[in-house]
C-alpha cells in the first residue's frame, strides 16, 4: 500500500529549505532549485506545491512569522500564567531582535522580503501583511490596559508609544544584523522606554488628576 503523503508537511520541509539557504545567502539570492536542494527534494515537487517563487516566498514568510509566535508564546510561558501587560509587550519586542540564529534569519528574511516587494511587481501580488495594523493594535491595547491599571503613565498617548517602539525594535534589529550594536545595548534601550512609561513594579501610578 503506497505511503500517504502529507501535503502540509511537504510544504513545511520546503519552507524550512527556503530559510535555511536564504539565511545563508539572502532572499534576493534564492532560486526554487537552490531551496529544492537544501530541502532534499525535487525541483519538480518544489513547482508542483508553489507553481511560482512568489508563492514558495510568500508561504515561506507564512512560516516565519508562525515561528516568531512559537517564540513569543514561549517567551510569555516562561514569564507566568500571568505576565501582565509590561511582560508581554516585552515578549514581543525582544523576540524580534536578532539575539540568536533563529531570530537573526527571522529579521533577515522579513526585512528583505518587505524591500523586495516595494520594487517586484510580482511579489508586490502577493499579500505581504493580512493585518498590517496588528501588532500596532495588540501594543496599543496593553498599554491602554496596563494605564487603566495605574501601572503606566497616564499622560501618554498609547498609540503614539506602540508606534514608536515597534519602529525602534525594527531598526535596532537592523542595526544588531549590520554590527552597530550589540543586542545587550539594543534590549537596554527598550528597557529605558519601557521604564519611563511604566511605573516601577509594586507602585502604581495615580490616575489622572491625583498627582
Amino acid at each position: 500500500m503506497p505511503k500517504r503523503v502529507d501535503h502540509e508537511e511537504r510544504r513545511t520541509q520546503i519552507a524550512e529549505g527556503l530559510i535555511r539557504v536564504a539565511g545563508r545567502r539572502g532572499l534576493h539570492a534564492v532560486g526554487m532549485r537552490d531551496v529544492a536542494a537544501e530541502a532534499g527534494v525535487s525541483l519538480r515537487l518544489v513547482q508542483y506545491y508553489f507553481e511560482t517563487k512568489e508563492k514558495l516566498l510568500f508561504y515561506g514568510l507564512q512560516h516565519l512569522t508562525d515561528r516568531f509566535t512559537a517564540r513569543v508564546g514561549a517567551r510569555l510561558a516562561a514569564a507566568g500564567p500571568d505576565p501582565g501587560p509590561r511582560a508581554t509587550i516585552e515578549a514581543l519586542l525582544l523576540a524580534s531582535l536578532p539575539t540568536d540564529e533563529e531570530s537573526r534569519t527571522f529579521h533577515l528574511l522579513y526585512s528583505s522580503y518587505a524591500i523586495l516587494s516595494v520594487t517586484d511587481e510580482a511579489l508586490a501580488a502577493q499579500p505581504f501583511i493580512d493585518n498590517p495594523d496588528a501588532a500596532e493594535n495588540a501594543l496599543t491595547g496593553l498599554l491602554e490596559q496596563a494605564q487603566g491599571s495605574g501601572l503606566a503613565d497616564p499622560g501618554v498617548d498609547a498609540r503614539t508609544e506602540a508606534i514608536s517602539l515597534l519602529a525602534m525594535a525594527a531598526s535596532m534589529g537592523t542595526s544588531i544584523l549590520v554590527g552597530q550594536r550589540s543586542p545587550e545595548s539594543a534590549i537596554a534601550v527598550l528597557h529605558h522606554h519601557l521604564d519611563r512609561i511604566f511605573a516601577t513594579v509594586g507602585t502604581p501610578l495615580p490616575a489622572t488628576g491625583e498627582r
